[in-house]
């Protein structure tokens, strides 16, 4: 891979001329280096500035984040989606409190082992918090790197991450590892894009860029086609009394595990809760296998008993301590109609 050879020296030149301002490189410990990196899992950096502002205010070390509660955990996390990953935040916090004596782990090996954490996001630690020279291979630089040396070998099979996982690590600078990791994402990231014509007048490795010059950079990265999700056609009822929401909380194994939710079920099963239901308006939230298709039932319920593991929530609960998933905000405006 010849064309990687020629990279280092013009990707560090622009990426120090053209990184975003960004608050976790601002300030690169391992703790902010691995909170924004789980955050940046599968979601824009502009959806995660946020929520890595108000986690970190309420959550500033390790130690904070191994003894938070689990609710308030995933009040901060609400509307991240993929929750799991706060859950393997904590239990990896956790794991640093008592495998390692509170002090966040310095070695590749050592952060491998935390709940989590794969051979991604150790590199990205390992390389940015600590200066070791391992490559940090995420979907972004899989891009960059079959497009620059137009290698069409599906990057969605381990031995191609594999192969040019070691490619990278042969012309890594081991002067400046985590410069050289962030600016491979950061081009993958705002020029040689994902999804229509890659920037390649900007790009840096434009002049010696093997796709650019065949003609076939919109054909790479090769990707095996995606299995078609699964479609569930479910009811939501949104239930009310007296100024109030009903409330349940999901299993602890399993899709959206442990948050709480408006009632729903697989159509056309009946309420759960007696009273009266008037059809409420139409959904749609898309997980990474399943497709959710809801209609929602607006429900004044008879009485106050709920089912065990229900609450009723007013406005300031739901707003302070119940994390409600985002598969459910189209319907979020007529819960706010409703209570007080």
């Amino acid at each position: 891979m010849k064309e990687l050879e020629a990279l280092p020296i013009p990707l560090l030149r622009w990426y120090r001329d053209n990184a975003r301002v960004l608050p976790w490189r601002s300030d690169p410990t391992p703790y902010h280096v691995w909170v924004s990196e789980i955050m940046l899992q599968q979601t824009r950096v502009a959806a995660v500035l946020g929520y890595y502002g108000r986690f970190m205010e309420a959550l500033p070390t390790v130690a904070d984040l191994a003894e938070c509660g689990g609710d308030e955990l995933m009040k901060l996390w609400q509307g991240l989606g993929y929750y799991s990953r706060a859950r393997n935040l904590q239990r990896a916090a956790r794991q640093v409190m008592e495998d390692f004596g509170g002090e966040f782990p310095n070695t590749y090996g050592d952060i491998r082992t935390l709940h989590g954490v794969g051979d991604y996001t150790a590199g990205a630690i390992s390389s940015i918090a600590f200066g070791i020279p391992v490559p940090a291979v995420d979907g972004n630089v899989l891009r960059v790197v079959s497009r620059l040396t137009a290698d069409r070998r599906d990057v969605t099979r381990p031995e191609t991450k594999a192969a040019f996982t070691g490619a990278l690590r042969q012309v890594m600078p081991t002067d400046a590892p985590g410069d050289f990791n962030q600016a491979l994402m950061e081009l993958g990231a705002t020029v040689c894009l994902p999804n229509g014509a890659p920037l390649c007048e900007k790009c840096p490795a434009g002049d010696f860029c093997a796709a650019r010059r065949e003609g076939i950079a919109q054909e790479l990265p090769v990707k095996a086609p995606k299995k078609a999700r699964r479609v569930e056609e479910r009811n939501v009822w949104l239930i009310f009394r007296q100024g109030k929401v009903a409330l349940r909380r999901r299993g602890e194994k399993g899709l959206l595990a442990g948050l709480w939710e408006y009632p729903n079920d697989l159509a056309p099963c009946g309420c759960p809760v007696a009273g009266e239901a008037a059809f409420a308006g139409q959904g749609k939230h898309i997980f990474t296998h399943i497709e959710w298709r809801m209609s929602a039932y607006t429900v004044l319920a008879a009485g106050e008993e709920l089912p065990e593991g229900w609450v009723w929530a007013d406005r300031a609960a739901l707003g302070r301590d119940y994390a409600v998933p985002s598969a459910f905000a189209p319907f979020g405006h007529i819960v706010q109609e409703h209570i007080r």
